[in-house]
Parts: C-alpha cells; sequence; structure tokens
C-alpha cells in the first residue's frame, strides 16, 4: 500500500470513528428520558417499596422476599431498554459489516478508484439509518415502560 492510499484510510478512518461517535451521542440524547424514568422515577419507587418490606412483625426471609419483590419493576425495566439497545446496536453493525464486506470486495477485485469513497457513503447511509430508526425505538420503550411523552 503506498503512502497517499495509508493516508487516506486514516483519514477515511477518523470520519468513520466520528460518525460512530455521532450515533452514541443521538442514542444518549433520545434515551435520556427513559434512562431518568428508570434511574429516579422506577428507583425511587422501588426503595420506597424496599423500606416498607422492614417491619419487625416480619421474618428475615419475608424481608428479603418482599424486597426482591420491590425490585422487579427496576430490573425489568433495565433488562428491557438493555435488549433493545442490543438488537438496535446488532442492526447497526450488521449494517456496517455489509459496507465492510462491500469495500473488501472492491480492493480484491483492485477497483481502487472510488471505493473510500463507497465505504463512506455506505457507512454514512448507515448510521443515518440507525439514527432515524432511534426515535421509534425510543417510543417502542416509552409504550412498554408506560412513560408519558
Amino acid at each position: 500500500m503506498n503512502h497517499v492510499a495509508a493516508a487516506e484510510e486514516r483519514i477515511v478512518s477518523e470520519r468513520l470513528k466520528r460518525k460512530l461517535n455521532e450515533v452514541n451521542a443521538a442514542a444518549q440524547a433520545q434515551l435520556s428520558g427513559i434512562q431518568d424514568h428508570v434511574n429516579f422515577t422506577l428507583q425511587k419507587a422501588y426503595f420506597k417499596c424496599a423500606y416498607e418490606c422492614f417491619e419487625r412483625r416480619r421474618t428475615q426471609e419475608e424481608i428479603n422476599h418482599c424486597v426482591e419483590n420491590c425490585s422487579v419493576p427496576v430490573l425489568n425495566a433495565q433488562n428491557m431498554v438493555e435488549n433493545e439497545m442490543a438488537k438496535f446496536q446488532e442492526r447497526l453493525n450488521r449494517s456496517l459489516m455489509v459496507c465492510q464486506d462491500k469495500f473488501e470486495a472492491a480492493k480484491l477485485k483492485q477497483i481502487k478508484t472510488g471505493a473510500m469513497n463507497d465505504l463512506e457513503s455506505c457507512v454514512e447511509e448507515a448510521i443515518q439509518g440507525s439514527i432515524q430508526l432511534l426515535p421509534h425505538v425510543v417510543d417502542q420503550l416509552k409504550a412498554s415502560l408506560s412513560i408519558d411523552g
């Protein structure tokens, strides 16, 4: 690989990293309301519920069972968010793998002209598609968690 091609690859690599950071920032921004709901509303309810479990008339086993039951909504919500985001990440990864496969095939065919540009535009399309999908993922999570707004 010559120096020009190596430099071009580094530039494209940096651009791709910025694009991935863009997706991460969009995901964090979109999910902030859901994270607030889980971290504050559900956690607060958990601690209030758990506090009520501690009564002198209950055995240690009853208290433990009560506290465990209090944690169910928080754990379910956390699992739901983690699962949805794992599916989102998997979809993005598959899209990016397709881009990488196309790029590798172009290199094998020695179609160097435009291969980097094609890779970059493929990645841009995959990332924009993922960013456009985020509001739907968030809406689905909000509906599942009964979050208004």
